[in-house]
C-alpha cells in the first residue's frame, strides 16, 4: 500500500460474534457482544472513533405477560375465586378467566389447579404474585415520576401573567386555585405578551395569563375576558375632563409607551395606525407600573386597557378614544399537548369561574 493511501486508511479492527451470526449480513453484526474500534487518518491526522459496546439484551418478556394481566392476579389472588375479582374489577368472570389462562400459557408453567370447581393458586402463582406486586408499585411510581418530570400533574405549577393582571385577576386566581387544590404551589413569573409566549414554548412556564395570541396549532387558549383600551392622562389634565379623545387632535403631544412585545403596545399601535398619526414617543419603559408613573408625572400621555383604572384612579384617568375602539382579549393559554394534564384543567376551571364572579359583581 502507498503512502498516501496508508495515511487514509491506518486501521480497521473488528470483534466480531461466531461465524453464523456473520452469515447473516450486516445487521447481524450489531448483535450483543460486538464492538468495533476504528482508527482511520486522513490528510495524516488520526481520528479515533468512540468504541461502542451494545448491552446483552435480556431475555423478552412473552407478550401474554402483561401489566393488565398480572392485576387481574393480584386480583384473584387477593379475592380467593373468579368470582370476586371480576366483581372488584367490574369485568365478567370469563374475562377473569381468559386473562389468568393467559397469564399461565405465557409463563410456560401452571400457576392454577382445579380442585372442583375452585382454581387454586400454586405455589408458582404466589412467587409471581409478589412479584408483581413490586413491579405494578415500581412501575406506578415510574409513570408518576415521569409525568412529573414533564411538568404533567406535578406539585408545582409555573403560571404566566402580564404586569397588569397581577392587580386584580392573579391574585383572584391564585387563592381560587389553593382552594382548589391545597398542595399545589404556584409560582407566578411575570413578563410581556411576547416574552411569556416564548416561555411557554419552551416549557419554563406551564400556562400563561395574557392578550391571546394568534392561532397556533401548538397552543391551547381559553378566552376569558375583552378590555378596552383608554387615552390616559394625569388627573388635573385638561384631557381628563373630555367626555373622549380624538387622537388626531393630540398628535403634538409627547407619548410614553410600552416596548415590542406588549400586548398593550399593541394595542397602542393600532390605535394610532386607525387615526392615520404617528405618535410622538417621548420614552419606552418596560413595565405597565413605570409607565403609569410617568404618564401621572406629566412626562407624557398614553393608552391603557381599563383594568388598571380602579388601582390608580387617582394617579390617571381613563378617557374614551373617539372613533376608534381597540380591545384586548385576555385568556389563558397553554401547551396543547397538555390540555388533559389535572393541574391546567384545575387552573382553567379556577380561571373560568373567577372572571364569570367578577362579572357578577
Amino acid at each position: 500500500m502507498s503512502a498516501p493511501a496508508a495515511n487514509e486508511v491506518a486501521a480497521i479492527a473488528f470483534t466480531r460474534p461466531p461465524s453464523r451470526a456473520r452469515a447473516n449480513g450486516p445487521l447481524a453484526r450489531r448483535s450483543p457482544g460486538f464492538s468495533r474500534i476504528v482508527t482511520t487518518a486522513v490528510l495524516g491526522q488520526n481520528f479515533r472513533s468512540t468504541c461502542f459496546r451494545r448491552p446483552t439484551m435480556r431475555n423478552r418478556i412473552n407478550e401474554e405477560i402483561t401489566f393488565r394481566k398480572l392485576e387481574v392476579l393480584l386480583a384473584f389472588m387477593e379475592a380467593g375465586s373468579l368470582a370476586k375479582a371480576a366483581e372488584a374489577l367490574g369485568v365478567s368472570t370469563v374475562s377473569v378467566h381468559r386473562a389468568l389462562h393467559t397469564l399461565e400459557e405465557g409463563m410456560h408453567c401452571a400457576l392454577f389447579r382445579h380442585e372442583g370447581r375452585n382454581l387454586l393458586p400454586t405455589e408458582a402463582a404466589q412467587v409471581l404474585a409478589e412479584v408483581a406486586d413490586e413491579v405494578i408499585k415500581t412501575m406506578t411510581d415510574g409513570i408518576r415520576a415521569t409525568r412529573e418530570a414533564a411538568g404533567y400533574g406535578a406539585g408545582q405549577l409555573k403560571i404566566g401573567s402580564l404586569y397588569s393582571l397581577t392587580i386584580r385577576t392573579v391574585p383572584e386566581v391564585v387563592i381560587a386555585l389553593k382552594e382548589r387544590r391545597p398542595q399545589l404551589q404556584a409560582e407566578l413569573v411575570l413578563g410581556s405578551n411576547a416574552d411569556l409566549l416564548d416561555k411557554l414554548r419552551q416549557g419554563a412556564i406551564d400556562a400563561t395569563l395574557m392578550a391571546l395570541p394568534e392561532p397556533d396549532a401548538e397552543i391551547e387558549s381559553i378566552a376569558l375576558f375583552e378590555d378596552e383600551m383608554f387615552f390616559a392622562a394625569p388627573v388635573d389634565s385638561p384631557y381628563a375632563r373630555c367626555d373622549a379623545i380624538d387622537l388626531g387632535a393630540c398628535r403634538d403631544e409627547p407619548f410614553v409607551s410600552l416596548g415590542d412585545g406588549f400586548a398593550t403596545h399593541r394595542g397602542f399601535t393600532e390605535a394610532f395606525r386607525a387615526a392615520s398619526i404617528t405618535p410622538n414617543i417621548a420614552m419606552r419603559v418596560g413595565d405597565i407600573f413605570s409607565l403609569i408613573n410617568l404618564v401621572s408625572g406629566g412626562v407624557g400621555y398614553s393608552l391603557l386597557p381599563g383594568r388598571v383604572r380602579d388601582l390608580f384612579a387617582h394617579k390617571i384617568t381613563l378617557v374614551p378614544i373617539a372613533g376608534h375602539t381597540i380591545r384586548q382579549t385576555i385568556g389563558l393559554s397553554f401547551l396543547h399537548r397538555r390540555e388533559r394534564d389535572p393541574n391546567l384543567l384545575a387552573l382553567a376551571t379556577v380561571c373560568r369561574l373567577t372572571v364569570k364572579a367578577s362579572n357578577r359583581g
